[in-house]
């Protein structure tokens, strides 16, 4: 079907929205002195799955972005792409960078203890779903079509 030059019209940058309800929950977690996840004595543990999840997060993040940037396609969902990627990771999971943040933001509240952080995960998850990834599917199966809708048929959104 080829290229539109439209993009997805997405409206602010996905991270932002990852960063935003991790500063939000970390700190009213800090300034209202919320409970933790019952981790505060165990350092170590916390540790060891928290940087786990942030290790997971960025590998599997960074593992989609390096295939968009393999098929010169855009990664920031405000330009146009110029390819539809599906090999790979993307054989697994649509949303590899967004999946990968998740796994980020996840394994940054765990390290901070903050249970506020992971209590505002889902809200995150459901604005990235609704306000980005919603936009992007539209967007590509404009510009891909029926390619596009195979695709998504075949692999989940998420995992």
């Amino acid at each position: 079907m080829g290229r539109f030059s439209d993009g997805a019209k997405v409206l602010f940058p996905p991270p932002l929205v990852y960063v935003i309800g991790l500063a939000l929950g970390i700190g009213a977690g800090r300034l209202l002195k919320l409970p933790g996840l019952g981790l505060g004595s165990e350092p170590e543990l916390r540790g060891l799955i928290g940087g786990l999840a942030v290790a997971a997060g960025l590998v599997v993040g960074f593992v989609g972005a390096g295939l968009f940037l393999r098929q010169r396609t855009a990664i920031v969902p405000f330009k146009p792409a110029s390819h539809l990627v599906t090999s790979g990771i993307y054989g697994w999971t649509r949303n590899p960078m967004y999946a990968g943040m998740a796994l980020s933001y996840a394994g940054v509240a765990v390290l901070s203890n903050s249970l506020a952080a992971l209590v505002l995960l889902p809200l995150v998850l459901a604005t990235i779903q609704g306000q980005v990834i919603a936009r992007e599917e539209a967007y590509l199966e404009r510009a891909f079509g029926s390619a596009y809708v195979a695709y998504k048929n075949r692999v989940r959104r998420w995992i």
